[in-house]
This record gives C-alpha cells, structure tokens and sequence, in this order.
C-alpha cells in the first residue's frame, strides 16, 4: 500500500514512519518496514538496529508534543499484502474519559475479575481506538491539535 505522503513523518533507511491513513485520532502513528517481509528475522541487521531507537523516539514525540498519557506500541500483520508493521497509539486523557462515558463499552466489564471493574487496560482502550476513531464514518470530538497539524508538530519533533 502506497502511503500518500502528506501522511509521512520521518523515515529512516529500514522503516517509514506515517500517520495512520484511516485515524482521527491525532498522533496515531504506523511504523513500517519499507522491506516486504512479515517476519523480523527476515530484515537487515541495520532495519533491526533501527527500530527500537524509532519506536522510542515515536513515543517521546507522543508524551513530549501531543501530551499522551500512555503510548501503546504493537505489532499486528496478519492481513495480506502489508510488510510488518507497528502500530503507535496515543492515548490521550480525553480519549479515556470518551473511553467511559461510552457505556457500549461497559460490556467489556463482563470478562474482567471481580475487583477490576474500576479500570481498563490497553486492549480495551486499543479496541475503542480502533472501533472509534478509525472506524466509525462520524468519530467523536478531538480535544487535541487535528491530525494535519499533529503530523506537523511529529514531523519537527521526529526529525
């Protein structure tokens, strides 16, 4: 997939760093291999010796620029036709509180453990993330710069 380049953030020789083409949410960044491959050890020493200084530097620019309150980091690839890939996502306080006040996600409290009702963890807020703002046609209101400019404001704290 063609990543249109008014979302790119920086690139390094191994990976590309971009914002999520589909996400409303500011700062939701992919990290991927510029090598087809959906394996790690398929990739260069160099790609690998790459990566893990760019996610951490993706996650400062996150809590240093944009202000999240936690960065989720993972890695998903199962679907046909992309190379191994990262997903960077922000979690902003705003996002949390929108997080609880939906009370859709109250479901999620059914597979909890008697005593963790009061709390969510990254995969329940992973999930909202996906379901909310890179999913639905009307996401809801952004407390946080737009994603243009959040891709301005990456692009100089990324380099």
């Amino acid at each position: 997939m063609e990543i249109p380049q008014q979302f790119h953030v920086c690139e390094t020789v191994g990976w590309l760093v971009n914002h999520r083409v589909n996400s409303a949410l500011p700062g939701y960044l992919m990290v991927g291999s510029k090598r087809f491959s959906t394996d790690l050890s398929e990739l260069s020493e160099e790609a690998l010796a790459e990566l893990g200084p760019l996610l951490a530097k993706a996650q400062h620019a996150l809590t240093h620029t944009l202000n999240a309150q936690r960065v989720y980091i993972g890695r998903y690839g199962h679907s046909p036709g992309y190379p191994i890939h990262f997903h960077v996502i922000p979690i902003y306080d705003w996002v949390e509180e929108l997080f609880w006040r939906d009370s859709r996600y109250r479901a999620l409290q059914n597979f909890a453990e008697p005593g963790d009702k009061d709390e969510t963890d990254g995969a329940e807020l992973t999930l909202f993330v996906w379901r909310e703002f890179c999913e639905r046609a009307e996401p809801p209101p952004v407390k946080a710069p737009s994603v243009p400019r959040a891709i301005k404001l990456l692009r100089a704290a990324m380099g």
